[in-house]
C-alpha cells in the first residue's frame, strides 16, 4: 500500500506540473539595452522598420522631464540619437503613426498640461508642429490610428476624461466623435486589431476600471466587451500598463495596482476572451513603453519605484518558457 501511496503521489505531483508549464506561454528574451537615459512613461512608435523613442521622466537627472529622442535599427540592433524634439519636455505623451508619418502630443512637462500636436517625419528626421489638440490639456490618455485617422481620447485634465477626437491629417484638424465608454478614466491602454480598437484598465476615481470597449470607426460607436475581471482570480485591472498587438491578439501587462506588476494578458477579439501569459521575465514596473516591428514585440523602460529602467526585452507568446535562454 505504501509503494502505491508514493506512486499516486508522483503521478499527482507530475500532472499537476505538466498543467502548470501549459498554462503559462510565451517566453521573453533579454534584447540590447535601450542606449539613453533610463526613463519612465517615455513616447514611442513605429515607422517601417524603424522605432522611435523619447522624452519620459527621470528624477536622477538635472533636467528630469527629458525631451532627447532615438531611433533603434533592429536590423543591426542598435540606437542612434537624433535631434531633441522641438516641444516641450514630457511625461505621458501620446503617439500614433498615419501613412508612414509619427505623431505625437499631450503630456505634462513638470509645471503644466499640454495640448500641442507635432509630426515627425522619417525621411528628415524633423518635427513639424501641427494644429493644437481639440480638446483640454492632459496627461494619462490613450492614442491609436485607423485607417487614415489618428485618435486621442480619456486622460486627466485636473479631472478624469471619457472624451474622444479625431485628427485628419489632410485637414490638420481635430473633431470631437462618441465618447469611450463606461466611466471617466486616466492611465488606460488602447490597441487595435482587424481596424476596431480597443481601450481598457485605468483608474476613476480612485477605482481601478474593469471594463473593456471596442470602437468601430464606420459605425462610429463604443461596443462594451467582456470585462477583464470576470474571473474572480485574475487581476487584469490596473494602472500605467503597457499593450501591443502582435497578429491577430492582443497583450496588456506591466503598470501599477497594489504594487508594481510584471504580468501579462492575451486578448482574442474573436473569442473575447483572456488568457493569462508567461509573466515578463525583468522587474515587475509601470509606465513601460512597448511596440512592435517586423512582427516582433518588445517592451522597454518604466520605473518600479526605486529604480528607473533602459533594458529591453522581446516576448515571443508561442515560444515555451525558458529563463536561462539569451537567444535572438
Amino acid at each position: 500500500m505504501k509503494k502505491l501511496f508514493y506512486v499516486v503521489v508522483v503521478l499527482v505531483l507530475f500532472v499537476g506540473c505538466k498543467k502548470s508549464t501549459t498554462e503559462y506561454i510565451g517566453n521573453w528574451i533579454k534584447k540590447s539595452d535601450f542606449e539613453g537615459i533610463p526613463r519612465a512613461s517615455a513616447s514611442s512608435f513605429v515607422i517601417a522598420d524603424k522605432v522611435y523613442l523619447g522624452m519620459g521622466f527621470n528624477a536622477s537627472q538635472v533636467d528630469e522631464y527629458l525631451k532627447d529622442f532615438w531611433m533603434y535599427d533592429t536590423t543591426h540592433d542598435f540606437w542612434t540619437k537624433l535631434t531633441d524634439f522641438p516641444g516641450e519636455p514630457r511625461i505621458g505623451g501620446v503617439t500614433f503613426v498615419i501613412n508612414g508619418k509619427g505623431y505625437l502630443g499631450l503630456g505634462y512637462n513638470g509645471k503644466i498640461k499640454l495640448k500641442d500636436f507635432w509630426e515627425f517625419d522619417p525621411e528628415t528626421n524633423l518635427w513639424t508642429r501641427k494644429a493644437d489638440f481639440g480638446g483640454t490639456a492632459r496627461y494619462d490618455a490613450i492614442g491609436f490610428a485607423l485607417g487614415d485617422k489618428g485618435y486621442f481620447g480619456t486622460g486627466y485634465d485636473g479631472y478624469q476624461n471619457r472624451d474622444c477626437w479625431q485628427y485628419d491629417p489632410d485637414s490638420d484638424a481635430w473633431t470631437q466623435i462618441a465618447s469611450v465608454g463606461g466611466s471617466k478614466r486616466q492611465g488606460a491602454v488602447a490597441f487595435t486589431i482587424n481596424e476596431k480598437a480597443y481601450v481598457c484598465t485605468g483608474i476613476s476615481d480612485g477605482v481601478n476600471q474593469t471594463d473593456l470597449w471596442e470602437f468601430d470607426p464606420t459605425t462610429g460607436t463604443w461596443t462594451e466587451k467582456a470585462k477583464i475581471n470576470y474571473n474572480t482570480s485574475w487581476t487584469i485591472a490596473r494602472i500605467n500598463g503597457t499593450a501591443f498587438t502582435l497578429g491577430s491578439k492582443a497583450y496588456v501587462g506591466s503598470g501599477y495596482i497594489s504594487g508594481v506588476r510584471g504580468d501579462f494578458w492575451e486578448y482574442d477579439p474573436t473569442a473575447d476572451t483572456w488568457t493569462d501569459k508567461t509573466t515578463f521575465e525583468g522587474a515587475a514596473r509601470q509606465q513601460a513603453v512597448s511596440f512592435v516591428v517586423n512582427s516582433r514585440a518588445y517592451v522597454a523602460t518604466g520605473y518600479n519605484g526605486s529604480y528607473y529602467f533602459a533594458d529591453m526585452w522581446e516576448f515571443k507568446p508561442f515560444d515555451a518558457v525558458d529563463t536561462d535562454d539569451n537567444g535572438n
